[in-house]
């Protein structure tokens, strides 16, 4: 069953409905669902689809061939492959496809740029000279985000300026992601989707008639399931010194989000050279470099600002849970290793990813139109602030916010505090919150939005109906939203 995509699929058929000839280019990192949402894409359209492979230029070009002339056109009833590129690909337009768009998919593209190099220019001169003028849509699709970024689409490359659609695919979002466990609690649906995070792929080794204890045990801690050697997999393919990286990531899933941290807990211990390989992971979608959202762009571009943090929430927890006790799981001990590593610590674990689906939960709020203002930035912001303590004693303590929207022009604020606890959420965590913006209040006007797993006490219920500034949603209200 085929879940979720619903905004890559309609810029897709925008894309095949139009009345001009489409170059698009459609990437994202390995396992996020590009091939499958194209085959869906394909349904009841007549259609090629070409995966390419690792393999010689020659090879490719007669498979590619073979795939073309299956489709009996003209040239197919006297050859059986194409001597070269420019061959192959001017048959596209001879595609018997009546009046529909002539449809080509070329999955993984970057293996046929392997395989030759002169492959872009190819189809630049191509498209340049007749393709862009017929009733065609190419579709080029790829893993090797940086080069498709860099080599393909970067300027004074062959292929500059001629896609008319870039489609960048990252992982689901929330909503769809859950769409995998109808029949989970809304706790287990958080629960689970701070274990594997957005990538298909992840979200299908579990089995939705099994408690998550028994999927967690099964489909990661078992050695030979898909999940428990995944990471080591797809690093393997996209990196090399996959000991340091190993390092890196772990260190980072662990909870040191600073570079200077990073580098001593890797034993790398120079923050530049960490700084390069943080830069690769990045490029692959697994970690980010946060920044407080009240920095400026000048603050943004010091090197040694900002945080990092894993966004794959499978690796987060592969790295945090298997990799710290592979010699246990390479041994057997899946039960011994849950009860005693993952069990007490995968509550806390999922609050992280608690913050993640507020923030979407205010997202879809603000699409639907239901804020009290529309904010033009969000995100988590942390800095100093003035806590006044017993004697009137004040001092400059440390804080963050948890979520936090402000208006266009800053007369606005939404203030989010997110508590995935057992506890309901106390009216005195909520007087800590009011404080951490003190310094704005006097021109601002402030909502407080709070999100709890556990419900709130009388106090704070009690102050909410009688103050439409301040937002209680409960667990069921996030997770059921859509």
């Amino acid at each position: 069953m085929f879940i979720g995509r619903e905004t890559e699929l309609q810029f897709l058929e925008e894309r095949y409905n139009s009345n001009k000839s489409e170059l698009v280019v459609l990437y994202g990192r390995r396992r996020v669902g590009k091939t499958e949402t194209l085959r869906q894409f394909c349904k009841n359209k007549p259609h090629i689809f070409f995966s390419c492979r690792e393999c010689t230029d020659k090879l490719q070009l007669k498979t590619f061939s073979e795939k073309i002339l299956k489709e009996n056109i003209p040239a197919s009833a006297y050859i059986k492959e194409f001597s070269d590129w420019d061959k192959a690909f001017r048959s596209i337009t001879e595609l018997p496809y009546s009046n529909k768009k002539k449809l080509v998919v070329i999955d993984e593209f970057p293996y046929m740029c392997k395989g030759n190099t002169s492959i872009p220019s190819i189809l630049q001169n191509l498209w340049d000279e007749i393709l862009k003028d017929e009733n065609i849509m190419l579709i080029l699709c790829g893993s090797a985000m940086s080069f498709i970024e860099k080599e393909l689409l970067a300027e004074k490359n062959p292929l500059y300026g001629r896609a008319t659609g870039i489609y960048k695919m990252k992982e689901m979002g929330f909503y769809d992601a859950v769409k995998f466990f109808p029949d989970y609690s809304a706790r287990d649906k958080i629960i689970a989707y701070s274990v594997l995070g957005g990538i298909p792929h992840y979200l299908q080794q579990f089995d939705s008639s099994r408690t998550l204890e028994e999927n967690i045990k099964k489909s990661i801690l078992t050695k030979g399931s898909v999940l428990y050697s995944e990471v080591e997999f797809l690093l393997r393919q996209e990196l090399r010194e996959t000991p340091v990286y190993n390092s890196i990531i772990e260190a980072v899933a662990l909870g040191n989000t600073k570079l200077n941290d990073i580098s001593i807990k890797s034993l790398i211990g120079d923050t530049s050279k960490t700084s390069i390989y943080l830069k690769n992971l990045i490029e692959l979608g697994i970690v980010e470099r946060e920044f407080s959202i009240s920095e400026s762009t000048k603050e943004k571009a010091n090197t040694t600002r900002g945080l990092y943090r894993i966004t794959d929430n499978f690796f987060r927890f592969w790295y945090a849970f298997v990799f710290t006790n592979i010699s246990e799981l390479e041994g057997g001990d899946i039960d011994g290793i849950y009860n005693y590593s993952v069990e007490p610590l995968l509550h806390e674990f999922a609050s992280i990813s608690f913050e993640d689906v507020c923030r979407e939960y205010v997202r879809e709020l603000q699409k639907s139109g239901e804020l009290p203002f529309r904010y033009s930035k969000m995100g988590r912001w942390w800095g100093k602030t003035t806590v006044r303590r017993k004697e009137d004693k004040t001092e400059i303590a440390d804080t963050e916010i948890d979520l936090l929207a402000i208006s266009k022009n800053s007369d606005k604020y939404l203030v989010g505090e997110c508590k995935f606890k057992g506890k309901p959420f106390r009216y005195s965590e909520y007087l800590d919150t009011t404080v951490k913006l003190s310094s704005y209040k006097e021109k601002s006007e402030f909502y407080y939005y709070l999100f709890s797993e556990s419900g709130f006490d009388d106090n704070i219920v009690k102050l909410s109906e009688k103050d439409n500034h301040i937002v209680l949603c409960d667990l069921d209200m996030i997770v059921g939203y859509k």
